[in-house]
Formats: structure tokens, C-alpha cells, sequence
């Protein structure tokens, strides 16, 4: 492979070289996050937050918020000498993501808690504290690109297959101009060679795949053991009412679940969860084809880089994290509440998770996002295509 640069292209500007305090997780993105900036003159500090302790004395400890990863980041400090702290936030967590997570699965919606966490832990809680430290920015390893031009706009970064932008959405135009993101320049296997060429510990670490505070990734054992009220049996029904089977509890159900229901179908075509029901403790299973849909109503939405629209616009929208693109319109309801009408039915597309809005020309930038509160099935969509008159022409 041929060397990479170990400077940043010239994206940073109109920013000066400051002091940046960066979120060191002790893996290597965020540590050659710090490299990249101390070599690009930077006083660079790092912090590693302390999230969550439960699963601290148990076998794996490995996770972001872990105490392995604290270690692993002050060894990282320690070879590129900079100073190295840790931020205690494990009740501010608990409160506001960990929370969050268990009560979304109670009302039957499945939460991205990495967005969550970025958006009070990092964005918020982080920056501030690091400006009541006299710090002029904050720096993460996230794969992203902040660029200006007279307002701050967020991109995808250079590598699409590590693309974190749409974990990013909630940022405004304040924060971006506090927050420093140089490995979104770079493709992973750069980041990893830039690691390994500066001799750091963790430069072939395996990158974190997990919700950091659930052990083992079993997200209904870690609710069963924070909330065992959650165990609450019920019945799964048919589209048509047909009671066809027992479940344990609507919060350990996610929309597009096949496994682990145990029921079949005297059909032989697999079922899937179609429609979570709280109020009732029901879950409603259906034929594939019953989780298509063209349109969610989407909540919370913030708008990266302009005012909320006054008329649909146009736009590739993401719903899930690894989901593909689809063109759709934008159509606004509040300056909070937009309409997503896509031009291709999509699957499974499920209350709770957040959809990203790219540009629809490139689909390069983030336009904006909000989480996902509800959706209409394609089979009693009516909703008629949007007239010319609400039309941005900007689109």
C-alpha cells in the first residue's frame, strides 16, 4: 500500500489551530484522530468517557465505554504524548441513553442508542465541558466531513463502506462549528496504515460491532435483567386476528423479525413481525411483502445546514443504519415533522429508528433526519403523488 499522508487535506478552514480535546475510545479510529490532529499542530487532549459499569468484572469488557477501552486509550496518549483524562458521565448516560434504550423497547419501538449517545454524550455534554475547559474544539473518530462555505455542511466521508453519517444528523450548525472530523478524509485501511506506521498499541484492534452497554449484544437478556416487568406475556396474531401463537413481552420484538418467534405458518411461507401493538401486549405477524411501505411520518427532525422547508423537497432517504438509500420526497408537516414519501416501497421500515435525508443529486450531503414515529403499509397506502405546486425547485 502506498503511504498516506499524515497531514489533512484542506478542510478545516476557516478553523485555526487550537486547543481540541478528543474523544478517545482506545480504538483506532479515534487514535489516529488524535495523531492526525497533534501532528497537524494542534494541542491535543485526550479524554475517554466512563459510560457504563455493569458489565465491568465480567469476561468482556471490550466494548467503547469499557474499562479495557480506557486503558487502551491512555496507552495511545501515552505513545503519542499528549495528556490523557477521564470524563465520569455514567449517570448522565444512564439517564438519557440507557433509559431511552429500555423504554423505546417497551413501547415497542427499536432505538438507535449510538445516535442517542452522540447526540447528549458527545455533541452536548462533551462540548461543553470542553469549553468550560478553554478547548476550541472537539474531535471524534467518526467517518464524516464537515466543509464550509458560508454554513457548515455535512458530508459523507471519502470511504461510503465506513460512512457514519448517518449517526450524525442531529448535528447544527453551533456544534459543527466546534467539532473537528480528519479521518472522514481517509479510508479505513489508510486510518489503519497511519496506526501501524506510528507504532500505536491498538493499530489492529478489531473495530467495536456492539451496543457497548449490552453484554454479549443480547439486547433481551439486558432488559430482561434491567427490567424484568418487561416480561409480559401476550398473543401473536395474524393480519386477519388469528391468534397463532404466545410472545414474552412486545419489548423483546423488533418490526422485520422472522427468528425466534416460535410459530409457523401452515403455508410454509415464513412470517414476519409486521406491527407491534403496547397498548393491547399484541404482536402482529404477516408474509414478507406486508412490512413493504412508501411512507413513515418522521418526528424530532433537525435540518443540518438550512431553515426547515416550506415545500417537499427531494432527497435520498436512508431508514436504517445499513439500509440502501431510496429516492423520495420530503414533505414537511411542522418545522419538526416531515412526511417521507419514497418513489419505491421499502422494507420494513420500523418506529423508532431514525431516517437520514441526503441530497438527491449526489447523495453526498446530509440534509437532515429525525426518528421514524410511524408508517403506513403499502397495501392501504392512499396518499396521492405530491402536485408540481409543492415542489421545491431546488430539488
Amino acid at each position: 500500500m502506498a503511504d498516506c499522508p499524515l497531514t489533512l487535506p484542506t478542510v478545516l478552514t476557516p478553523k485555526k489551530k487550537k486547543r481540541v480535546l478528543v474523544a478517545m475510545s482506545g480504538g483506532v479510529d479515534s487514535s489516529v484522530t488524535a495523531a492526525l490532529l497533534k501532528e497537524q499542530g494542534y494541542e491535543v487532549i485526550g479524554v475517554t468517557f466512563r459510560l457504563w459499569s455493569g458489565n465491568e468484572g465480567q469476561e468482556h469488557s471490550k466494548a467503547c465505554c469499557g474499562i479495557d477501552s480506557v486503558e487502551d486509550a491512555r496507552r495511545v496518549a501515552n505513545k503519542l504524548g499528549i495528556p490523557h483524562y477521564v470524563m465520569n458521565m455514567t449517570d448522565f448516560f444512564t439517564r438519557t441513553v440507557v433509559a431511552d434504550f429500555i423504554n423505546e423497547y417497551a413501547r415497542g419501538r427499536t432505538p438507535n442508542p449510538c445516535v442517542r449517545c452522540n447526540e447528549f454524550i458527545k455533541y452536548r455534554l462533551f462540548l461543553q465541558r470542553a469549553l468550560e475547559l478553554d478547548a476550541d474544539y472537539i474531535a471524534t473518530g467518526h467517518y464524516a466531513r464537515i466543509v464550509y462555505n458560508g454554513r457548515y455542511r455535512l458530508l459523507k466521508a471519502i470511504d461510503r463502506q465506513k460512512d457514519q453519517s448517518y449517526v450524525l444528523y442531529m448535528l447544527t450548525q453551533p456544534v459543527m462549528e466546534r467539532v473537528l472530523l480528519p479521518i472522514g478524509n481517509f479510508t479505513k485501511s489508510q486510518v489503519r496504515e497511519i496506526a501501524k506506521r506510528l507504532e500505536l498499541p491498538v493499530y489492529s484492534k478489531p473495530d467495536s460491532q456492539e451496543i457497548c452497554f449490552v453484554e454479549g449484544d443480547d439486547y433481551r437478556e439486558f432488559l430482561r435483567k434491567m427490567r424484568p416487568d418487561l416480561v409480559k406475556p401476550g398473543p401473536i396474531v395474524t393480519e386477519d386476528g388469528k391468534v397463532i401463537g404466545t410472545h414474552m413481552g412486545v419489548a423483546f420484538y423488533t418490526v422485520g423479525q422472522r427468528r425466534g418467534l416460535g410459530i409457523s405458518n401452515p403455508e410454509g411461507e415464513p412470517l414476519y413481525v409486521v406491527r407491534i401493538d403496547p397498548e393491547t401486549n399484541t404482536i402482529v405477524v404477516g408474509k414478507r411483502n406486508a412490512l413493504l411501505t412508501r411512507e413513515a411520518i418522521v418526528e424530532a427532525v433537525n435540518w443540518v445546514s438550512s431553515e426547515p422547508p416550506k415545500t417537499a423537497v427531494r432527497a435520498r432517504v436512508k431508514h436504517r443504519y445499513r439500509s440502501p438509500e431510496g429516492l423520495a420526497w420530503v414533505e414537511p408537516i411542522s418545522e419538526t415533522k416531515v412526511r417521507v414519501i419514497w418513489d419505491e416501497p421499502q422494507w420494513a421500515v420500523t418506529p423508532g429508528q431514525i431516517a437520514v435525508f441526503y441530497d438527491a443529486e449526489t447523495g453526498e450531503e446530509v440534509l437532515g433526519g429525525g426518528t421514524i414515529c410511524s408508517t403506513v403499509s403499502e397495501k392501504v397506502s392512499t396518499s396521492a403523488p405530491l402536485v408540481s405546486t409543492k415542489v421545491s425547485a431546488d430539488a
